[in-house]
């Protein structure tokens, strides 16, 4: 299902872990690490899917696909980085085939504040 040569893009999973202790009160401070690279056919959807209103804000996003080689130990609490672009995933992980493959709908928000 998937050839290598749909495989053209380099795609970092990075996974939310404790970075260090507040020293005053004790409480973690998270951050985000990479947890593994590999190569995925990325497809942007279109622009005009990628807006809407969401309590009369207008919030630009930038959907995209992901589709890569078959893995286990991913899932939705991760983030994807893709060159500069930094997104969170929305959808998936979703198995395509009988273990072919895996895909993720991901996107990455225009505002700040939408990740915990």
């Amino acid at each position: 299902m998937l050839s290598a040569g749909d495989l053209n893009r380099r795609v970092t999973f990075t996974h939310r872990t404790v970075t260090e202790t507040d020293p005053i009160y004790g409480t973690p401070i998270y951050g985000w690490a990479d947890f593994a690279t590999v190569w995925a056919n990325v497809q942007d959807k279109l622009p005009s899917r990628g807006e809407q209103i969401a309590d009369g804000i207008s919030i630009s996003s930038r959907p995209c696909r992901v589709r890569i080689r078959y893995r286990s130990d991913l899932d939705s609490s991760m983030r994807l980085k893709i060159g500069e672009r930094t997104l969170r995933i929305i959808a998936g992980p979703a198995e395509l085939g009988f273990r072919e493959g895996v895909e993720f709908m991901a996107e990455e928000l225009s505002t700040e504040g939408q990740e915990p």
